[in-house]
Order: C-alpha cells, then sequence, then structure tokens
C-alpha cells in the first residue's frame, strides 16, 4: 500500500469537488471503504439518492481543465505554425485555438472557462478540430456540454438492473475464451468460469467486495500484488483511469462513480496523478499480457463490445483470445481445462417396454 498522502494531497478532485478524505484500508480491506460520518446531501461520500443536485458548477471545472490539458499537448508544428521563443507554457495559445476554430479568442475563454451549455454542437465540433481530438475525447468533449446545459427536469440517472440470465448463459458459453461484462465503474458483472481463473488473482483480492464483484480500478491502484500480475502496469492502469474519466463525463451525476473516484484519488497517489491527465477512452481494445500465478505468462488479443441493457444502463462485453498455435494459447486452453465446470452424470435413458 502507498505512503499516505499529504494534507494538500487528501484533496482529490471528481469535477471540482472536494472529496471527504477517507481512513486508508488496513489488512482486512474488503471492497469500497464505507464513507465518514456527516455525510450531507450533494457530498461525494452521501450515499442517498441524488436529489437533483445541480452539478453544473462542478462540471466546469471537468471541461476547462479537460481543454486546457488538450491544449497544452498540441505543438504548434502539428498546426502549420511557427514553434516561436516566448512561449512560457507548452502547446497552443488561446488566441491561436480561437483562430483555428473560427471564434474570437473572448468566446473560446469563456468556453476553456466551463461556460459550454448553450454552445452549438457545430461550434464544439470546430473546437474539437483545432485541438485535433481524437475520436473518444470529441465525444466526451459533447457529453459534457450535455451534462452542463440548463436541466428542464430532474436528471435522470441511469437505474442499477440485474444482469439478464440470457447474458449469463451467452457469456458461460464461451469455453476457451475469457470473456466478462462490465459496469461503466468497471465493475465485472457477469463473468464466465475462464475469465474467473484467469483473473483468479484480482477475483480473491481483498479489493474485491462482499458480493464477489471484481472492480478493475481498485485492483489496480489498492492491490500491489496488480504490480506483478500486469506485465504492463502502467499501460493498463492508465488505460483503466481513461475508461473511467470517459464514463464520468457521459454519467455525471452517478453518486457511486462519484464515490469510486474520490476513494481512489485519496487512497492513491499514481490514480490522482493519472486521473489529472485528463485522458480519455471509450473503446478498449489491445493486448493484454498476464503473469499468472499457475499457468505463467499469457498474452491475449482482447476486445470490447457495447452491450445495451435495459434500464439505460451501459456495459460493455469484453473478450480475451490468444494467438492459435502460441504458447499462450497452450496455457489458455490448460487454464481452460482446469476450470471448467464438472457436467453432472447423467441417468442412462431405459429403452421402452
Amino acid at each position: 500500500m502507498e505512503p499516505a498522502p499529504s494534507e494538500a494531497g487528501k484533496v482529490a478532485f471528481m469535477g471540482g469537488i472536494k472529496a471527504t478524505p477517507l481512513d486508508r484500508p488496513g489488512p482486512g480491506y474488503r471492497g469500497r471503504m464505507e464513507p465518514p460520518s456527516g455525510n450531507h446531501p450533494g457530498s461525494r461520500t452521501d450515499n442517498r439518492p441524488d436529489n437533483g443536485t445541480d452539478h453544473r458548477k462542478d462540471n466546469r471545472s471537468d471541461i476547462r481543465d479537460f481543454l486546457v490539458s488538450r491544449r497544452a499537448k498540441l505543438a504548434p508544428e502539428r498546426v502549420g505554425l511557427p514553434p516561436g521563443r516566448r512561449r512560457r507554457v507548452p502547446g497552443l495559445r488561446r488566441e491561436e485555438v480561437a483562430a483555428l476554430a473560427g471564434v474570437s479568442t473572448e468566446w473560446y475563454t469563456r468556453l476553456e472557462k466551463g461556460h459550454i451549455g448553450g454552445v452549438s454542437e457545430d461550434v464544439l465540433e470546430a473546437v474539437a478540430r483545432a485541438l485535433r481530438l481524437n475520436e473518444d475525447e470529441r465525444t466526451y468533449l459533447l457529453e459534457l456540454a450535455r451534462a452542463a446545459r440548463p436541466a428542464r427536469r430532474r436528471p435522470h440517472r441511469r437505474q442499477e438492473a440485474a444482469i439478464p440470465p440470457s447474458v449469463q448463459w451467452m457469456v458461460d458459453s464461451m469455453t476457451m475464451a475469457p470473456a466478462f461484462v462490465r459496469s461503466g465503474r468497471l465493475d465485472l458483472v457477469a463473468s464466465n468460469a475462464l475469465c474467473r481463473a484467469l483473473y483468479s488473482p484480482m477475483f480473491d483480492s481483498d479489493t474485491t467486495g462482499e458480493r464477489g464483484c471484481a472492480n478493475f480500478p481498485r485492483y489496480f491502484f489498492l492491490d500491489p500484488g496488480s504490480r506483478d500480475f500486469f506485465v504492463d502496469w502502467e499501460e493498463g492502469a492508465r488505460a483503466t483511469v481513461a475508461v473511467l474519466r470517459a464514463a464520468a463525463g457521459r454519467e455525471p451525476h452517478d453518486p457511486a462513480l462519484r464515490e469510486l473516484i474520490g476513494e481512489l484519488s485519496t487512497l492513491s497517489t499514481d490514480f490522482r496523478t493519472m486521473w489529472a491527465s485528463h485522458d480519455v477512452r471509450i473503446h478498449h481494445e489491445g493486448v493484454k499480457r498476464l503473469n499468472h500465478p499457475e499457468v505463467g505468462r499469457l498474452e491475449m488479443a482482447f476486445r470490447s463490445l457495447d452491450l445495451p441493457l435495459p434500464g439505460r444502463t451501459a456495459h460493455d462485453l469484453t473478450i480475451y483470445t490468444a494467438e492459435p498455435g502460441t504458447p499462450s494459447e497452450d496455457r489458455l486452453r490448460l487454464l481452460a481445462s482446469w476450470s471448467a465446470p464438472q457436467a453432472a452424470p447423467t441417468e442412462p435413458v431405459r429403452p421402452p417396454r
């Protein structure tokens, strides 16, 4: 576990909201931390339903920090501008982004301060092109804008819905490929036997809740063993934070998501640093390399697919596969043979008399 953060570091931000400092988890930590007493409506640690608190002011901090971070990462040479000798900060100046987007400097400055609610989508598209945003970053900017618009009625929160049995059957039918269904908070809400065997260190971790619902961010940042399990720990951790950042833009009123981000910001220096980079990832795919405690090194390709479910819940289905003919495929097959459920003996069929 990491050393306790400084007093300044104990203030975590999720859209400008100060997160109440939490006690660090001890050896018996099981899942999320319980919030301290004295919760108040609208606070990050309030477990009560969101009563329609206006989070638009908080949303402005997300907008400001995101636009400033993207501008700082864009070198003048990428947009055909001379680098110059008097640039006091990296990246483009506000007036240069404004000129590229076809708006006034005053207007763009106001936009960068978070006043985005009444801005048309066409103008936001122009700003996205000026900042050279990728598809995921562009989607995130548009979602921040939608969240900032004045609400005529109470924001509609996505409802937690049980995974339909048919989805679990589908996942279970994939006997030679680890597969799982993941929520927006990166909980593994459904998985097959091979997935549970593959991610046994995470399912057995103290960061997994009492219900047995493993959570990727908690395992990455609150279990030191994750650094040995994931070969490319930092790359995976950054991708995890980027996916969580996209979920926060999509669901700014989700209290459980806000609590998770506040908890990780308080307990993990690495998470705070990566969260502050404002990187965004929506579509997650690539190569996963693991040091499995039973079968050794595994290298697999993976891809996540959107999985629409009832109740406006956001989930995706992730499937891993090993390249045919490789040692990783042999080790995955071995793991599958160990994890395959034992079929119950069937009664012999009696011939008709």
